[in-house]
């Protein structure tokens, strides 16, 4: 495959672009020949993102015409049609033909898929998942989704909606998620309410703790702080032992930012998860390499499927 791959990020507040000559993926380590990241304005909607992503490209391809394009997009994703369902952060994206709308824009094929379809293909094609052949990554940052790759290839399930571990339940008798349900993974393991959790108990405004603060404080010793992370560790531990169970991945790989909460964190998952899973299911459980361009390279990656 010869010329320019564009990749393109739109995540909830922020928008990420960048361009790898194709020749480059075949090193070791293939490098970005541009990357560019843009915060949405206050009040953005579909038609704003739609022209900052756009032009963030052109400013990357330098009137260069790019091969292909592959893009991340947060939120549902029809991915045979190339269309965006909705998102859960900005209005306006219901039912958009992204796919049809960059092709146009740009003159190349285009693939597009859910940033956590997207972002499990990055990490296996150039990150923590290289090697084998079936992986579940999973982000635990302001919510907790995840992706498959089965047999080399991403899953996503009959209607796209495979990976939702967020939201497999832990623990029927515990607090209320937003989806409804009792006990999700991402009502006991996301930053956002591992923070909001600490506050209330403390009695503090919600404002004033994050998911970042409520590993400061369990780090320091803060018995409350402390209290609610290991809550979380352990029922994302169980998530992903029953996921192992169920499907039998050779490795899972975590990232976002609830992630870096310490040995801790990682040592209480890990038991966890292997105490939850049969003593027959072997796997192992990394942290994720690539960060916050796991989408960028899983956008490359979905052009080359």
């Amino acid at each position: 495959m010869a010329g320019l791959i564009l990749a393109c990020d739109f995540g909830g507040t922020k928008l990420s672009a960048a361009v790898v000559e194709a020749a480059a993926l075949a090193q070791p380590e293939p490098a970005w020949r541009g990357h560019l990241r843009r915060f949405s304005p206050p009040g953005a909607d579909a038609q704003t993102d739609m022209a900052m992503m756009m032009a963030l490209g052109r400013e990357l391809l330098v009137g260069e015409r790019p091969s292909r394009i592959g893009i991340s997009f947060g939120g549902p994703v029809d991915y045979k049609s190339g269309l965006v369902r909705l998102s859960h952060h900005v209005p306006g994206w219901e039912n958009v033909p992204i796919q049809q709308l960059f092709a146009a824009e740009f003159g190349a094929p285009v693939a597009v898929d859910n940033d956590a379809n997207v972002a499990a293909l990055g990490e296996y094609r150039f990150g923590a998942g290289r090697g084998v052949a079936d992986l579940l990554y999973v982000t635990v940052s302001t919510g907790v989704g995840g992706g498959w790759i089965l047999g080399g290839r991403p899953y996503r399930g009959a209607t796209g909606m495979a990976g939702e571990i967020g939201h497999t339940v832990v623990d029927p008798g515990g607090p209320t998620c937003l989806c409804g349900k009792r006990g999700c993974v991402e009502r006991l393991a996301s930053g956002p309410y591992m923070a909001r959790d600490v506050a209330l108990a403390l009695g503090m405004p919600l404002d004033d703790v994050s998911g970042k603060l409520v590993a400061e404080w369990a780090e320091q010793g803060v018995e409350t702080a402390v209290t609610i992370l290991e809550r979380g560790a352990r029922g994302l531990g169980v998530g992903l032992g029953n996921a192992a169970n169920l499907l039998n991945p050779s490795r899972m790989v975590l990232g976002g930012g609830v992630t870096k909460s310490g040995p801790r964190w990682w040592q209480l998952v890990r038991q966890t998860a292997r105490e939850t899973a049969l003593p027959e299911v072997p796997f192992d459980i990394l942290p994720a390499q690539l960060g916050d361009d796991a989408p960028l390279w899983g956008a490359v990656a979905l052009t080359l499927l």
